[in-house]
């Protein structure tokens, strides 16, 4: 269901955009940021731990879609070209929220469904990283 949203209601889909704009920049980027050091710090699970964390992989995951390598980002990251792909068109999904001030009402039941299906997804990404794929 569409429903109408507000002037007001019109900027948090549009700072959201940003927010995941600013991502997408960051990750096409990475590789060069990287040799100039200039990359965010290191996960803190896995400098404690030396295990990889549920998103271990995820920012060169979408590093390696930019550049077309689905393979390297599903090594890198199993949910990783998944996840390009879904926020590519969520932030499509905000920059129209945004713009036309309308909004995609979802079901409580849907939203614990894809909650459900996410947590699972997440779950074997997280095993596939641990025991298969490695660091």
């Amino acid at each position: 269901m569409v429903s109408r949203a507000g002037a007001g209601d019109r900027r948090e889909p549009l700072l959201l955009f940003g927010g995941l704009a600013l991502w997408l920049a960051y990750t096409r980027f990475f590789l060069t940021l990287q040799t100039v050091h200039l990359t965010l710090p290191a996960c803190p699970f896995y400098t404690l731990t030396g295990h990889p964390c549920p998103f271990c992989g995820g920012t060169r995951s979408y590093a390696a879609m930019w550049r077309g390598d689905v393979g390297a980002a599903l090594r890198y990251y199993p949910l990783g070209p998944a996840l390009f792909a879904l926020t590519l068109g969520g932030a499509g999904y905000l920059l129209w929220s945004g713009l036309t001030g309308r909004r995609v009402v979802l079901a409580p039941r849907v939203w614990h469904v894809l909650v459900g299906v996410a947590a699972v997804a997440l779950a074997v990404s997280w095993s596939l990283k641990l025991f298969w794929l490695g660091n």
